[in-house]
């Protein structure tokens, strides 16, 4: 499938949920979803940059990320010390 169909299809797709919308309480959830797993992700790496000193890091992966951003400081504070005491 060559580039210009794929962008041709994009397109397509949001002229039809422009006009036709979109449903909002699913976009709604996807929406909290997304932000909450990169606020994870960004907790994560400020963990490991200014954990780095003191020989802290936890991996990002899905997992992590999804931990640290539904839980929020309280998770990160958690993977942490799952890295220290039982790793």
């Amino acid at each position: 499938m060559s580039s210009t169909m794929v962008i041709i299809i994009m397109i397509s797709i949001i002229i039809l949920l422009l006009t036709v919308g979109a449903p909002v309480k699913p976009m709604k959830l996807l929406g909290q979803g997304s932000v909450k797993l990169v606020i994870g992700v960004l907790l994560l790496f400020f963990v490991n940059v200014f954990g780095a000193n003191f020989g802290i890091h936890v991996p990002i992966n899905l997992f992590t990320a999804l931990v640290s951003g539904i839980l929020g400081l309280f998770g990160v504070a958690s993977l942490v010390a799952i890295h220290i005491f039982i790793l």
